[in-house]
């Protein structure tokens, strides 16, 4: 591994400066879960590795009536322990909770897992689905990008050399309003995804139609998904199998999987429910296996999301 300066500011303009005065051969450390392994393979030779940890900004996460931000460097452990997040946000906390195991939990977090852009980030879709924006630093000063746009490819993002994200922001939900994030993966645990979905819903008062909705896909293309065209085939629409079965359709045609990849079909089906339910079932069809994935979230609004993927 080529040797490389460790420095640690204590300010984001401090740490834009050291990443610009370096370019390409600086990194940000935050949980360096992903960092360290990649500087070990040799993936990328650094002069030096800029820790955020210091920074106040990168490591707070606020809730408010604004909505939540997230600090670049909050662990996930922050994220899903904060009974105000789980609340308001659960798409957020179900990919959060579900990256890595507890130890990597204690120091990854959402901004490196998106930074990360790993087609089969679970902490990215969800991001997604609540209309979440990446507010980006540089010496140059400040910009936002939304979630759905950060990642550009496999390990590739928006991010020019010396700049640095700095925090997660999303906005507040709206009333009759709910998300979930779930996936396919091979094991019970600490696998990656196969295939993943992220929803957000908004029903009208009376709970029976549609208002609005976003639709997140993992795994199932170069970057993670927003699937335009199946959450906007919700709004306006009645909370029936007909209407989310057409949505699903979309979904399915949103994904581009690389070559190779298993075949994936996604089915989204309303359901009130007060209670969580996570069922696997396995069936073997002409030779395929066949998986399928229902989760049901609390609340009135909730949503079954079940994946069908043949491998």
């Amino acid at each position: 591994m080529h040797p490389f300066a460790y420095v640690a500011p204590s300010t984001v303009a401090e740490a834009v400066a050291e990443l610009n005065k370096h370019g390409d051969r600086a990194r940000p450390l935050a949980g360096g879960t992903d960092l360290l392994v990649k500087a070990r393979a040799n993936v990328w030779e650094l002069d030096a590795v800029v820790d955020i940890k210091n920074i106040p900004e990168l490591m707070t996460l606020t809730i408010n009536g604004g909505g939540l931000s997230i600090g670049a460097a909050v662990p996930c452990y922050q994220v899903y322990d904060n009974s105000e997040v789980a609340a308001q946000y659960p798409g957020i906390v179900d990919g959060a909770s579900i990256i890595g195991g507890i130890q990597i939990q204690s120091r990854a977090g959402l901004g490196g897992n998106l930074c990360n852009a790993a087609p089969s980030g679970d902490g990215i879709p969800a991001l997604i689905a609540h209309s979440a924006v990446a507010k980006i630093a540089s010496v140059n000063g400040t910009r936002e990008v939304a979630v759905e746009d950060f990642c550009t490819g496999p390990s590739r993002t928006v991010l020019e050399a010396g700049e640095l994200l700095v925090s997660i922001e999303v906005p507040k939900p709206a009333a009759h309003s709910g998300a979930a994030y779930t996936r396919f993966i091979p094991r019970n645990e600490m696998d990656i995804a196969v295939a993943g979905v992220g929803v957000f819903v908004q029903l009208d008062a009376s709970g029976q139609n549609f208002e609005s909705a976003r639709i997140a896909l993992a795994s199932v293309g170069p970057t993670p998904i927003l699937a335009s065209a199946a959450g906007d085939s919700l709004a306006g629409k009645p909370v029936n199998d007909e209407t989310i079965a057409a949505a699903a359709a979309l979904a399915k045609a949103a994904a581009t999987p690389i070559a190779g990849a298993p075949r994936m079909v996604i089915v989204l089906m309303a359901c009130p429910t007060s209670s969580i339910v996570l069922q696997f079932t396995k069936t073997f069809s002409k030779g395929r296996r066949v998986w399928s994935i229902i989760l049901t979230t609390p609340s009135t609004y909730s949503m079954v999301l079940i994946m069908n993927c043949f491998l």
